[in-house]
């Protein structure tokens, strides 16, 4: 048997007893020590059903607005010759590695009330967006984005640009392409990078909370309302937390199934 055929064993060997402490483990834990006596009653409240519905809603609108704002960027990324692309690159994926809490403030003092840009669209315009729902849809898109970003300009630099050259060749406007050659040839990207955009809003909790707030029925997502339920007892928060495990388990999965195997 080779060297490099030994190795793998090895590697797989660390891989598996990584997974099992670092994901296994936790999970399993939480399973063991819920008190499922009291499920129906905490499942039931009001306020924990309304925050899995918000939590849904502001997740759902994150991923749209990830998708819509994130393509045009991931493919200028990836096409476009520029001065300071690799400047752009980093803002963008700035999200990735900020503290959420710092995306927080840094929304607060541009969109807040008395933001930089916050202040006129109160004197002009009314709006108000700091400490509402649209705020936690905004908190939940700047984290999310880069996941979409990252992974879809990964693929458009990947992808044969050969059959866009060839049907531009035979006459197809730049939007057919697009739509009838890059996009298909980077569905899974596609599908990838919204799961991952998506799980990722579904799960805010710092940028939510310091520039949305904390407010039952408008801004308290599930997280929020995880952290809330620690201060009765660890068992909600177990329970709250099994219930937002499940959510994304079953959807990241369906996805993994329809999408990431393309």
């Amino acid at each position: 048997m080779s060297r490099r055929a030994r190795g793998v064993p090895v590697l797989a060997l660390l891989g598996g007893l990584g997974l099992l402490v670092l994901v296994v483990v936790p999970v399993l834990a939480l399973v063991v020590r819920a008190p499922w006596s009291d499920a129906g009653d905490l499942l039931g409240e009001q306020a924990n059903r309304e925050a899995l519905r918000l939590s849904l809603v502001v997740s759902l609108w994150a991923l749209v607005l990830s998708v819509l704002a994130g393509f045009p960027i991931a493919w200028v990324l990836a096409r476009v010759e520029f001065p300071g692309r690799t400047l752009l690159r980093a803002l963008v994926t700035l999200p990735m590695v900020l503290p959420p809490v710092v995306g927080g403030v840094a929304l607060l003092v541009a969109f807040g009330r008395r933001g930089l840009v916050g202040q006129w669209l109160d004197d002009w315009f009314g709006i108000r967006l700091a400490f509402t729902t649209t705020a936690a849809v905004l908190a939940a898109t700047f984290v999310s984005l880069p996941f979409f970003v990252v992974t879809v300009e990964a693929a458009l630099r990947g992808t044969d640009r050969r059959y866009e050259d060839v049907a531009r060749t035979l006459g197809a406007r730049p939007g057919t392409v697009l739509r009838r050659v890059t996009v298909p040839s980077i569905r899974g990207a596609l599908g990838a990078g919204s799961a991952l955009a998506w799980a990722r809003a579904l799960g805010e909790f710092g940028a939510t909370i310091t520039f949305a707030g904390s407010f039952e029925g408008r801004t308290q997502t599930m997280p929020l309302a995880i952290s809330r339920s620690l201060e009765r007892g660890v068992g909600d928060a177990i329970l709250l937390s099994l219930v937002l495990l499940g959510v994304s388990v079953a959807v990241l999965t369906s996805l993994r199934e329809r999408w990431w195997s393309r």
